[in-house]
């Protein structure tokens, strides 16, 4: 699936540079800022626990970071879609943003699932 595994850091990296040029779109209501908050902090934190993974001492430190990583993907994907639902005329401004977190929790899970196998 991924060549490497700066592959990975890489990807999220992009990632989380996408959704914070995204947001700048979204009008600054009450409502909105704060989804806007959360979005930004768990987008970054997908990125920051993947990368304390890689500084693992242990194979288990190392599937639990990368699990928090993928709950922070989820709770990425949560925010990012209730900013495209409630702002609809947005929807396809986010729709590339939201697969491409979608496409990261399957990498992340698969990085998890073959990590126990080994």
């Amino acid at each position: 699936m991924l060549e490497n595994k700066r592959e990975i850091h890489d990807r999220i990296y992009k990632f989380v540079l996408n959704v914070l040029q995204s947001i700048k779109i979204v009008p600054k209501t009450t409502e909105n800022l704060i989804l806007i908050k959360q979005v930004v902090r768990s987008s970054a934190s997908v990125g920051a626990n993947a990368l304390e993974a890689d500084g693992s001492e242990s194979k288990k430190e190392f599937i639990h970071r990368f699990t928090i990583s993928k709950k922070e993907a989820k709770e990425t994907y949560y925010w990012l879609s209730l900013i495209s639902d409630y702002n609809p005329n947005l929807k396809k401004n986010f729709f590339e943003l939201i697969d491409e977190n979608q496409q990261l929790i399957k990498i992340i899970s698969t990085i998890i699932l073959n990590t126990k196998r080994k």
